[in-house]
């Protein structure tokens, strides 16, 4: 894995090789290198040992999810503000499987980080609502649900809320 910082420069430095071909009148040679830059482009917005650990994770196989992520050294340093919320979500939704304890503070610090996408945000608010309910806190469960559910557009979790309220009930 490249820095996040050593991406932009090959990137640059294939921009700047590509306009330096087309106009040394080797234009095709030129656009590829110009066309091939956009990859690690992508790639400083995406990071890709955080792509293959969703790629694991929805095979279920979180053994080979957590030897994706392991590979991302410092994350601090490495990842950019939002691929950190990622790689928080990925160690929370992992580890709410065994130690309940761990997960909640990886959601919280991808909630704090930030998710691009509403759904991961709300099975993050979901998950803590899980957490808090077991720990007999209702009020913090019944917000993180109420927001679960208004991030939750398609109706995806819309049973695991309506179980979840149910369950609250008992409490």
């Amino acid at each position: 894995m490249f820095h996040k910082n050593i991406k932009l420069i090959i990137a640059g430095l294939l921009v700047v090789a590509g306009i330096y071909l087309i106009t040394d009148d080797q234009t095709g040679n030129g656009i590829f290198l110009i066309l091939l830059s956009a990859i690690p482009i992508f790639l400083y917005f995406k990071n890709e040992f955080i792509l293959l650990a969703f790629l694991k994770l929805r095979k279920q196989d979180f053994e080979g999810a957590k030897k994706w992520l392991a590979y991302i050294k410092n994350p601090e340093t490495a990842l950019v503000r939002k691929q950190q919320g990622y790689f928080n979500y990925l160690h929370g939704i992992m580890l709410s499987q065994t130690n309940i304890n761990q997960a909640e503070k990886y959601f919280k610090k991808a909630i704090e980080l930030g998710l691009s996408m509403d759904m991961d945000l709300a099975v993050a608010k979901l998950n803590l609502a899980g957490v808090a309910m077991s720990r007999r806190r209702k009020l913090e469960a019944t917000s993180l649900l109420n927001e679960a559910k208004k991030l939750d557009k398609q109706n995806m979790l819309k049973e695991q809320i309506t179980m979840m309220k149910e369950q609250m009930k008992k409490i």
